[in-house]
């Protein structure tokens, strides 16, 4: 009577083996899914992408139908997955698709398919123009710290959307900008150069704008030139503020050229109404 039982253990045994064997194999092939979706599709702004998933900013025509299949697949286990699927039917300007992806994204949490169903929402592009639902999905994505949610929401405010508290946008600018966001630090020091939504802060602005000229933001390095020729908020240098104009101009700021062309032509003739008429170089 021992034999049969034992007989029936080691047969039951050996199932759970097979199993745990053929769960493991899925899991492989579910990640090598998610590699090739990653490699494909991943977004290089998305937060929860990980260090060392590059990213592409725009999806190949060629990698299109490629990224659909193994974003597809890789999306049952990964709401990473599922963002960048909605990203290839985009890029394969399969609208309907994206945007049906996009909202199944966002309802799973990630803040990068909200950005993206926001801004679908607030231009009205392939889906009902709808402001309200996009500055709800832009202040998710921005109280969750990402900083293009932030970024949104304060464009959308200020493109005839209903006024956003600029103390709030300043604060959310704030977290986007600790995620080392180059625009977000940009803008937040924009803010307090200007006094909007806080205190005016000379010095703020300034560690704010080297903070995103370090990552060659052009309009950070304009500003940076500007305040080190005023000696706004540190201290004065004509020399670092020609440096950093014209890496700010051949990164292509049309600010940055004028004020270069200033510091190389320093007398300025006027009108007799005090307008700027050209400048004149010696």
């Amino acid at each position: 009577m021992k034999r049969p039982r034992a007989v029936s253990i080691v047969c039951s045994l050996g199932g759970v083996l097979a199993l745990v064997g053929w769960a493991h194999v899925q899991a492989r092939a579910q990640s090598a899914d998610l590699v090739l979706c990653d490699r494909l599709a991943a977004d290089p702004t998305d937060p929860e992408k990980p260090a060392d998933v590059r990213g592409v900013a725009d999806i190949a025509p060629a990698d299109v139908a490629t990224a659909i299949k193994y974003c597809r697949l890789a999306s049952a286990a990964s709401r990473r997955a599922l963002y960048q699927l909605g990203r290839a039917y985009a890029a394969g300007q399969q609208i309907p698709e994206a945007i049906a992806t996009y909202r199944k994204a966002a309802d799973k949490g990630s803040t990068s398919a909200m950005v993206e169903l926001g801004v679908a929402l607030a231009t009205g592009q392939g889906v009902g123009k709808d402001e309200a639902q996009a500055r709800a999905l832009f202040e998710r994505a921005a109280e969750a710290g990402n900083p293009r949610g932030a970024l949104n929401l304060t464009a959308l405010a200020g493109t005839g959307g209903a006024p956003v508290e600029a103390t709030r946008t300043r604060a959310l600018l704030a977290r986007a900008a600790e995620t080392n966001s180059a625009e977000a630090q940009f803008q937040l020091g924009m803010m307090s150069a200007e006094g909007i939504g806080g205190p005016q802060d000379d010095v703020a602005a300034r560690a704010w704008f080297a903070k995103a000229a370090a990552q060659d933001h052009a309009g950070a390095l304009e500003r940076m030139g500007a305040f080190a020729q005023a000696g706004r908020g540190g201290p004065r240098d004509t020399s670092a503020a020609k440096a950093y104009y014209e890496k700010a101009a051949a990164l292509g700021n049309d600010d940055a050229k004028a004020a270069l062309k200033r510091l190389e032509c320093s007398w300025v003739v006027k009108d007799k109404r005090g307008n700027v008429v050209t400048n004149l170089c010696f």
